[in-house]
């Protein structure tokens, strides 16, 4: 979803989260074709104000791109929450920050970025990138918000938002280097920490719910099409009553 001066590249997973898809993707490769990256830098963030939403094609082919990467963005699954009208009666700035509506036009829901798209917001940001890396990296990328959103729809099940048409995301930012209070409790009693944290803001009928998604490395199960897991710690934050009366709900199988 980049711009040419997009620092988000690949949001709403960043360069670290790459790099692990990356390390368990090999061993679907036999001939090694897709390689582990190595970033000196530290990730610049990944924010939905940063987003590009326009759901045309990339035109900056040939840019950094040797290969013909492909264009095509996917849409997801995800609604888009926009701001409401404002009392002026104009429709208020989408939550990034771009002038149109912000959106798929047909379905309203989020899209994707593009193989062109991830392989050059990646080079300008020096990441160590391959165009032959796109293939892999931008179908795991999908599926692995696409299983997030899966999460989220189930801890906002039954909770008001199917009087809306159901929850929408409405933004979203990436703390890799931040860990979360239970993050940081399991890593002190042995367990690995994530190696990604996204804080997803979900908007349930005109009420703001902040959740948090911690992503872990699950085991290679040795099994065909089972080698690549990852495990999703989805839960709504503790900063607001409504969280908390989820969470206590949730504990005790409500």
């Amino acid at each position: 979803m980049p711009s040419e001066q997009d620092p988000a590249s690949a949001c709403p997973v960043d360069h670290k989260t790459r790099e692990e898809w990356l390390r368990q993707a090999k061993s679907q490769n036999p001939d090694g074709s897709v390689q582990s990256p190595h970033s000196p830098l530290q990730s610049d963030g990944c924010d939905s104000s940063q987003v590009d939403q326009t759901p045309s094609p990339s035109s900056s082919r040939g840019l950094l791109s040797t290969l013909r990467l492909g264009t095509h963005r996917e849409i997801s699954s995800i609604p888009r929450a926009l701001p409401s009208e404002s009392k002026d009666g104009t429709a208020g700035r989408p939550a990034n920050s771009e002038q149109d509506t912000g959106a798929d036009k047909k379905t309203g829901n989020w899209i994707y970025p593009s193989e062109e798209m991830f392989f050059n917001a990646m080079k300008r940001k020096s990441y160590s990138a391959r165009e032959t890396d796109m293939q892999t990296i931008v179908p795991i990328h999908n599926a692995v918000n696409e299983r997030a959103w899966v999460e989220i729809k189930a801890w906002e099940k039954g909770r008001g938002s199917e009087s809306c048409g159901g929850p929408r995301l409405a933004s979203f930012s990436g703390l890799s280097s931040s860990l979360t209070p239970r993050a940081r409790w399991n890593t002190l009693i042995g367990y690995q920490a994530p190696f990604d944290r996204h804080d997803w803001v979900v908007d349930r009928c005109g009420q703001k719910i902040e959740y948090v998604i911690d992503f872990y490395a699950g085991r290679d199960e040795k099994k065909a099409g089972k080698e690549l897991n990852f495990f999703l710690d989805v839960r709504p934050k503790l900063n607001s009553w409504e969280g908390v009366k989820m969470r206590a709900l949730r504990l005790v199988g409500l």
